[in-house]
């Protein structure tokens, strides 16, 4: 997957730690990019050229909507959604946690930098 950010060193930030706690690996890096691997999946960070910022993305706009990873367990979701939460990420459907994806659904949302959800589910 790869995702066009406005802000690089800011994605980079959010994404490489969050993706960090869930087993992924650095995997490639330079100047306009990062990646970050885990089994067959990676995911490719690239700085938007300032040409093409305009109009921003919208996950309620056509295109994708979010992106979903899964934890290794509910404590996993808790920990994540609280460091987070403490980083200033945007949290999504606080006042429904843990169950803002429906009943059964254990998940954190929130917003990366550029506001795309981002969904950490745990096992059922």
């Amino acid at each position: 997957m790869e995702l066009y950010v406005s802000d690089l060193e800011a994605s980079a930030g959010f994404w490489g730690w969050l993706l960090g706690e869930l087993g992924y690996e650095p995997y490639q890096r330079w100047k306009q990019g990062r990646s970050w691997k885990k089994d067959r999946f990676y995911l490719v960070l690239v700085q938007v050229e300032e040409k093409h910022r305009d109009p921003a993305y919208h996950r309620r706009k056509v295109g994708m909507n979010h992106v979903a990873f899964h934890a290794s367990s509910r404590e996993q979701v808790d920990c994540l959604a609280a460091e987070l939460a403490s980083r200033g990420t945007v949290m999504l459907y606080s006042d429904r946690y843990p169950y803002g994806g429906g009943e059964g659904h254990y998940a954190l949302f929130c917003e990366d930098p550029d506001r795309i959800k981002v969904e950490v589910v745990a096992p059922d």
